[in-house]
């Protein structure tokens, strides 16, 4: 596979070039994306080259590495590594994912790290989510109900319960939200695959009472119909949830409430 480079016209700089480890075999080279906006300077792609056998299996245990051995300045989210807390989620290779659980020997050639795509970057590796974090709020992502609670707790059946398998997997890693043109196009109005995917886990709770009222707050023509099904939602989720279907579930309900 031919090595990543940085097209012509493009605005990013080649950055610094670490020397490969003295006495490595099996080397990995890395590019990352570097930015610091206070520096004012335009961003570049600093290499990395990685000795595989004194490193972990995952794209993050070389990001890790890197930040712990060769340059401390790399700035990027990580908590969990379990693939469950959704801080580590780059776009690796081309794709939406997960640094924790991709692993480096799937990648072919440079392992290319960048930023979650059309959002604003704080620095380095680590965008800014106060517009997705902020429509995460606007849908009240908690059970409303007005009837007192039984004593003990809400109770579902098997049936009503299985139907929020897919739902609520979901970890906010955003990796959905930020790989679908329309969010791209329409972020400021449009809610997006993740937030969607979250409105529908309430609407189809049978314990929420607020269903009509959560419809009612989608049914604005950016809110949910900007979603075109492209699909790039769930072909990218690293927890392969569905949130196109969500959607389409939404729009099925909203289109019964209206007739």
């Amino acid at each position: 596979m031919a090595e990543f480079n940085l097209p012509p016209n493009s605005r990013m700089k080649e950055g610094k070039t670490w020397p490969t480890p003295p006495g490595a075999k099996r080397v990995k080279r890395f590019r990352i994306y570097r930015y610091n906006p206070d520096s004012g300077e335009n961003p570049r792609i600093d290499t990395f080259h990685i000795d595989l056998d004194a490193c972990g299996p995952m794209v993050l245990d070389a990001l890790i590495k890197i930040k712990n051995e060769i340059d401390s300045t790399l700035t990027f989210r990580r908590s969990c590594r379990e693939g469950v807390c959704g801080s580590c989620a780059f776009n690796i290779d081309g794709t939406n994912t997960l640094a924790c659980i991709k692993a480096i020997e799937d990648i072919k050639g440079d392992v290319r790290i960048f930023p979650l795509p059309h959002m604003p970057v704080i620095k380095d590796l680590v965008p800014d989510l106060s517009v997705p974090y902020a429509q995460y709020q606007l849908i009240q992502p908690w059970l409303q109900a007005d009837t007192p609670p039984p004593a003990g707790e809400r109770r579902q059946s098997p049936e009503e319960r299985a139907k929020l398998d897919g739902l609520w997997e979901c970890i906010l890693c955003f990796c959905c939200q930020t790989s679908c043109p329309s969010y791209w196009w329409n972020g400021d109005r449009y809610l997006g695959p993740a937030v969607l995917l979250q409105a529908y886990r309430w609407i189809a709770d049978s314990r929420d009472e607020h269903t009509g009222d959560r419809l009612d707050q989608l049914n604005d023509p950016f809110r949910v119909y900007r979603c075109h099904t492209i699909m790039n939602c769930s072909n990218t989720c690293p927890k392969h949830l569905n949130p196109g279907k969500a959607i389409a579930e939404i729009k099925t309900a909203l289109a019964q409430r209206i007739l």
